[in-house]
């Protein structure tokens, strides 16, 4: 069929109603969000956001509703997806925004893709990986994985992708949303290693729509996260130690998670694979810790400095 691209879109959008067919890749993909209200009436109060590209540029593209339940866990970083009959959409301006790994790619930031079962009824095709044609011009997925030597270096939300090896996890804890409100948000505490520092990465892993994962994560596995942030603490205490969080796009996998995904490519995670067949894994488990409090980031040492 005709097919139109995402620079051709943003130009000519204001003046169709009907759009040719688009065929892209996921680049990134958001947590899952419900936004359900007791005094509201939406069958389906779901949302999720995804950072789709072709040989043009990269755009959002939203799925809502019934569509969330359908497609939400087949959409995964890296699919092929031919869309039909979609919505175009001034974009959302408070949306969060992931860092590309491809620095160089164009953004298209005025517009996004809508994708609904309604007004129009969208098409959603899911083109597998052996069936995509060089031709086609679709981009790679790119990371800006690091080493734990290079996070000292690195400023306060800089985004990067990570892998290591997990020697400790903590329980999971709640923290409120907002002040006197009921909703929370579910956290653990881990520590990665992967050979380059004597010291591990700190990370703060929030629960994302992936609840399988993040209920298995335990030492010893092999730990892939994405979109995370570094934070600082940019105040007087010297004393604090740099840590990640999970953004909005963050994604995590662990052993059994990691076949097929498009990061197996990535040198740097070739690298950590060579360090941990290096390593004995019965030294390794020694060092393990799972559960327990994890008070991060540490308080003072006096309480006149508190």
């Amino acid at each position: 069929s005709k097919l139109t691209n995402l620079g051709h879109l943003e130009m000519t959008w204001r003046s169709r109603v009907h759009f040719h067919p688009l065929l892209v890749r996921i680049l990134h993909k958001s947590r899952l969000r419900y936004y359900g209200k007791p005094e509201k009436t939406t069958d389906m109060p779901y949302q999720a956001y995804f950072e789709v590209a072709d040989g043009s540029g990269m755009m959002s593209m939203v799925l809502w509703s019934s569509l969330c339940p359908e497609w939400y866990n087949s959409m995964k970083v890296g699919t092929v997806l031919l869309l039909e009959k979609y919505a175009i959409k001034d974009s959302y301006p408070f949306k969060t925004q992931p860092t590309p790994g491809d620095s160089q790619m164009k953004r298209f930031a005025t517009i996004e893709i809508s994708l609904n079962d309604r007004n129009p009824p969208t098409k959603i095709s899911i083109i597998p990986e052996e069936m995509v044609k060089p031709e086609w011009g679709l981009p790679e997925v790119k990371y800006r994985f690091i080493t734990r030597s290079d996070l000292d270096d690195l400023p306060h939300n800089y985004s990067c992708d990570v892998i290591g090896l997990v020697t400790f996890v903590g329980r999971a804890e709640r923290a409120r949303k907002r002040d006197h409100c009921e909703d929370f948000w579910l956290y653990r505490w881990a520590h990665a290693i992967d050979g380059t520092s004597d010291q591990p990465f700190i990370l703060e892993l929030f629960a994302t729509s992936q609840p399988d994962v993040f209920e298995r994560i335990h030492p010893m596995t092999y730990l892939v996260c994405t979109q995370m942030r570094v934070v600082r603490d940019l105040s007087e205490n010297p004393s604090s130690t740099v840590y990640l969080t999970t953004s909005n796009e963050s994604q995590i996998f662990i052993t059994g998670w990691h076949k097929g995904q498009p990061y197996t490519k990535d040198t740097k995670v070739k690298n950590f694979i060579q360090w941990t067949k290096s390593q004995s894994e019965a030294d390794q488990i020694k060092k393990t810790i799972i559960g327990g409090y994890y008070p991060f980031p540490r308080p003072p040492d006096s309480f006149s400095d508190y």
